[in-house]
């Protein structure tokens, strides 16, 4: 997936630098109106590349990656400065409930 991806990049950078330097080497000798058009189009392309180029597809397994969940630190008690007591506690019961419902977590108490 990564390699296509990247092709998919590589390949609409190119037609962006093959509409640039065409536009101004020699159709611009033909017509001023098609060159600027060119020129717009390949404007458009970059940002468009880029978006292409990162994009994760439906079986890319992004949540799994290593360095998720098990690094992360407790949240800290802003008035005490100590550690929450269970992970990702919050202090209210309905959104701790909601977010281990979401994690797959199973409630105590």
């Amino acid at each position: 997936m990564y390699r296509r991806r990247r092709r998919a990049y590589f390949v609409l950078m190119g037609v962006c630098l093959v509409l640039f330097v065409s536009a101004w080497a020699f159709v611009r000798l033909w017509s001023m109106p098609a060159a600027i058009a060119m020129c717009v189009v390949a404007m458009v392309i970059p940002p468009v590349a880029a978006m292409v180029g990162n994009r994760k597809g439906p079986e890319d397994r992004w949540w799994d990656e290593p360095g998720g969940q098990e690094q992360q630190q407790p949240p800290r008690d802003a008035k005490t400065g100590k550690d929450g007591g269970a992970a990702g506690a919050t202090g209210d019961p309905e959104s701790d409930a909601w977010w281990d419902e979401l994690d797959g977590r199973k409630r105590r108490g």
